[in-house]
């Protein structure tokens, strides 16, 4: 009983503390994200205050919330929008992978990390925060800007991406060879060219079985199919996350709609409490020596995704005032990046330094980067831009009598 009631009193706590953390953050206009990973180093091990009792309830609450966040990022897109985006935004997704993961993977072999911490790192620099980025975008009422398209695809090819990457850092990581790895990622491609085939054709079905208009059953028909998928899919050495995000693509219509509104405060609840879980197994004594290569890291990445999305806007022939803005917008890394720096500390096999350093360097991206992304907006910027236009317009050739 005195355990229970540890417990209780554990959660309570530090739940109210996430809520009043996250009603500050929004007052000054930045996200949570940073506030809750602060909150996990300051009860985590080495933080001022550890809660011993509570850390296994987290650490079942962040899988459910890695779990949440894909399934509610799926409900985004129907199949066919998938696809859609895949054909289109491919170079720039190509683009994206060299210019953002090939800097964390050359930074981690500088370090002398070797060349498993080096694919992590990589993974980590280089897929931006859908949920951030999105906040952003809403907060500063560029959604149906004409640059939001090109943001969108580029985040639906990274998350696509993250279908075949997950199971196959999770196969490195776990140190199954070369051969196992090949076939996880073998599984990986073949589970998501199937729910994919399966999402096209029969979406309708799976849809139709989830009744739209029982809030309750709908609720709990969507959540449980969510965790069973999840779970199927990591019994298949497939990540739990992209098994979540592929049910959230198979559902569509009314029910895609109704779930999403169901789901999002659930949502909201677990995925604060992963990022507090992530804080709470970093020990911010070891912050301190890699703040230095995080701040490092930070300033080149934050550069090239700044390029990506000038260049993906470019290519789709949006006017130059545009191409920054979804540059600067692009910049964040968030959710995806600690989830594979999580895999990283749970395998126990790399460096230990990775999960600080991805923890700082998360940190710095997420409170910089919704700051910079308003940047476009402002009027300095805006004649700055503009001079610059016009001393690249052909001068009128003078008249000659």
């Amino acid at each position: 009983m005195h355990e229970t009631t540890t417990l209780l009193i554990e959660v309570g706590a530090l739940l109210l503390l996430l809520g009043l953390l996250g009603r500050l953050s929004r007052r000054f206009g930045v996200s949570p994200i940073p506030l809750y990973l602060l909150a996990g180093l300051a009860f985590g091990h080495g933080g001022l205050l550890p809660l011993a009792a509570s850390e296994e309830f987290f650490a079942v609450g962040a899988e459910i919330g890695v779990i949440l966040l894909l399934v509610m990022l799926g409900l985004e897109y129907s199949a066919n929008e998938l696809v859609g985006n895949l054909r289109s935004a491919a170079p720039a997704g190509l683009i994206d992978a060299a210019l953002n993961a090939l800097p964390g993977f050359g930074f981690a072999l500088l370090l002398g990390w070797g060349w498993v911490a080096a694919v992590v790192l990589g993974g980590i620099t280089w897929i931006s925060s859908s949920g951030v980025i999105a906040k952003v975008l809403g907060d500063l009422g560029r959604v149906g800007n004409r640059e939001t398209p090109v943001i969108l695809s580029v985040l639906v090819i990274e998350d696509l991406a993250m279908a075949l990457y997950l199971p196959l850092v999770t196969a490195l990581l776990a140190g199954v060879g070369l051969v196992k790895g090949g076939i996880a990622l073998g599984v990986a491609v073949f589970t998501v060219v199937l729910v994919l085939v399966v999402a096209i054709r029969f979406g309708h079905l799976i849809s139709a079985a989830l009744s739209a208009k029982d809030p309750e059953a709908l609720l709990l028909g969507v959540l449980g199919l969510t965790l069973l998928v999840a779970g199927i899919a990591a019994r298949l050495q497939v990540s739990a996350a992209v098994g979540a995000f592929l049910v959230g693509i198979a559902l569509s219509g009314p029910v895609a709609h109704h779930a999403t509104e169901l789901l999002s405060p659930l949502r909201d609840l677990f995925a604060a409490v992963f990022f507090v879980f992530f804080g709470l197994v970093t020990d911010p004594r070891d912050m301190p020596p890699v703040l230095l290569p995080a701040i490092v890291l930070a300033v080149v990445t934050m550069g090239t995704k700044l390029l990506t999305g000038y260049l993906a806007a470019r290519r789709a022939g949006i006017a130059e005032p545009g191409r920054w803005r979804a540059g600067f917008a692009l910049m964040p890394r968030g959710e995806f990046s600690i989830v594979i720096a999580g895999l990283a500390v749970a395998a126990g096999t790399v460096e230990p330094k990775l999960a600080a350093l991805a923890t700082a360097y998360v940190l710095i991206t997420v409170i910089t980067g919704p700051m910079l992304a308003r940047l476009p907006d402002m009027r300095w910027f805006k004649q700055r831009l503009r001079r610059r236009i016009a001393a690249r317009q052909p001068q009128p050739v003078p008249a000659t009598d």
